[in-house]
């Protein structure tokens, strides 16, 4: 479900030292070529597990979903 090089959950932590989550989709053009579309969500997160637990919980985020770069 999840292809290796573009997970569908970015956590990244901002200037702040907060924890911002991004959901990815990603949709295959008629030659095959990905594309991908990122919506950042607008809450913050003291850590990274509350952003994946979030995840979890709002859009069933699974293990090996999760991107940090």
């Amino acid at each position: 479900m999840a292809d290796a090089k573009t997970r569908p959950f970015l956590i990244n932590k901002d200037e702040e030292g907060n924890f911002r989550l991004t959901v990815r989709t990603t949709r295959y053009n008629s030659q095959g070529y990905p594309l991908v579309d990122s919506a950042l969500q607008e809450e913050l997160f003291k850590t990274a597990a509350a952003a994946k637990a979030f995840a979890r919980d709002n859009f069933r985020a699974q293990p090996g979903e999760y991107a940090t770069k």
